[in-house]
């Protein structure tokens, strides 16, 4: 049981990465990976939110949607749990940490919009994980993403001392660097 939990988490982070395999949720990984700091920040949110909307979909799924034979709600019912939980990150951030809230900007409300966020909960009950499956693999998700910013941010940050020609100054340069990322990680898939 915990050697299966082991292989879906290093699968989720790491083979079948949520931005670099998948391509779920480039709009904050192109946009708040300008800073590590600010990418550290929306990975931890992004991994707070990923978990907790793994925990309640996957309960609700369960013992609501199923129960009552309502299950093509799901995708109504999940948007609107993630967009609950967005709401209460958002708070908490404008409450407790006010630099991080006003470097992430309009990027935090994204993450309701964030396509990676509903594609996990949607993966979970499509796939049939478990309650315990379900979280692992929205926290192991959320972590690859996190990884994968805060890489992708510690790369533009030493890009900025570089002679870049002008054709790639800007978007270009950062594209390029985000598919040979995804390249990279096509490495991992050997490792299971």
């Amino acid at each position: 049981m915990i050697k299966n939990l082991i292989l879906l988490a290093l699968s989720s982070a790491l083979i079948n990465n949520v931005v670099l395999s998948q391509f779920l949720g480039l709009c904050p990984f192109l946009g708040v990976s300008k800073k590590i700091k600010t990418a550290v920040g929306m990975g931890t949110a992004v991994i707070f939110v990923i978990t907790l909307s793994s925990v309640v979909t996957g309960l609700l799924y369960e013992h609501l949607l199923v129960r009552y034979d309502i299950t093509y709600l799901k995708t109504i019912v999940f948007i609107l749990v993630i967009a609950a939980l967005v709401q209460f990150v958002e708070m908490f951030l404008k409450r407790f940490i006010p630099p991080l809230y006003k470097a992430l900007g309009v990027y935090l409300p994204l993450i309701t919009t964030n396509c990676a966020v509903l594609g996990i909960a949607l993966t979970n009950v499509s796939k049939d994980y478990s309650l315990l499956e379900g979280t692992v693999n929205g926290f192991a998700t959320a972590v690859g993403f996190t990884i994968s910013i805060v890489i992708l941010a510690g790369i533009r940050e030493r890009m900025q001392y570089n002679d870049i020609p002008k054709a790639f100054r800007g978007m270009p340069i950062v594209l390029v660097s985000a598919g040979l990322m995804a390249i990279a990680f096509c490495g991992f898939s050997g490792l299971l």
